[in-house]
């Protein structure tokens, strides 16, 4: 929660703001899909910007960072980054959950919490990869083929399967 007392009563005031806490300490956004990236549990995340007052609200801008988990979708392995995005919201008295335009709050406190939790989950990876040229595993044996070709032959596409007897054999 943010103090926003001294800042609602002189329009167009400036403050800065700078929080770091945990990313979401009751666990309640844990990742459901092992495929998908998520936030360490624990791992803080941090907001550096400024508060505006403007009629019966504010706006807040600035910069959201955190860390980020996940596992390749070719190849499986764990990796991990950063997520850093700018945001800038709206936060009017009184507004509702129904209100898709802005933040709620009352009196002379703002929690920040909700916006900087929709910022990071927003720029999480939804596919990550270790690497742009990650080869992936290969299909029949599993192996990974960023350490090299596996030996496998590909497979006959089955609705070629039946013109194979029209193959010459091959002399050896």
């Amino acid at each position: 929660m943010v103090s926003v007392a001294r800042l609602r009563h002189q329009l167009g005031a400036l403050a800065p703001c700078a929080l770091e806490g945990p990313f979401d300490p009751e666990g309640e956004l844990a990742s459901i899909s092992p495929g998908e990236s998520e936030v360490p549990p624990g791992a803080d995340v941090r907001f550096d910007g400024q508060l505006e007052s403007i009629h019966k609200g504010l706006i807040v801008t600035g910069e959201v960072r955190s860390l980020w988990t996940g596992v390749c979708r070719r190849c499986a392995i764990e990796v991990d980054g950063e997520v850093a995005t700018r945001v800038r919201e709206r936060y009017l008295e009184g507004a509702g959950p129904e209100d898709e335009e802005a933040y709620g709050f009352e009196g002379d406190l703002i929690d920040l919490g909700p916006m900087i939790r929709d910022a990071v989950v927003l720029e999480l990876p939804l596919a990550p990869l270790c690497s742009e040229d990650c080869q992936g595993l290969c299909v029949q044996c599993g192996a990974d083929l960023n350490a090299g070709p596996c030996g496998c032959e590909a497979p006959l596409d089955p609705r070629w399967a039946s013109l194979e007897v029209l193959r010459q054999p091959e002399e050896g």
